[in-house]
């Protein structure tokens, strides 16, 4: 799954987050170390992922206010071992996100009012 999540990084989110997860200065924040990363819930990561995020964020210090698209298209499987590569790679080691995890968000929006 870290081939999949790997070869899903470098072709949706490096575009932003750049292939070393050190994000661009000013624009896109960085998965790299992160204390977001660390911090935020998996439901969160992956609403941020399925739903998009915009408005200002705090990472490792420095405030970010850009608009991250949703990528709502990307299978389950996708997500999370995207999701899973990220919080494993960079210098962050953080637990994996498994497929049913990002069903459950993506169930829990689809039938919200």
């Amino acid at each position: 799954t870290l081939e999949l999540g790997a070869t899903t990084f470098a072709h949706i989110c490096a575009a932003c987050h750049q292939a070393s997860g050190q994000g661009i200065p000013g624009q896109f924040p960085p998965l790299a170390k992160s204390d977001y990363l660390a911090k935020s819930s998996k439901e969160t990561i992956i609403g941020h992922v399925l739903h998009g995020l915009q408005g200002p964020v705090a990472v490792n210090g420095t405030t970010y206010n850009g608009v991250m698209p949703p990528m709502s298209f990307l299978s389950d499987a996708e997500i999370s071992a995207a999701l899973t590569y990220a919080r494993a790679s960079f210098g962050n080691q953080l637990s994996a996100v498994a497929p049913a995890e990002v069903a459950k968000v993506r169930g829990q929006t689809a039938s919200a009012p």
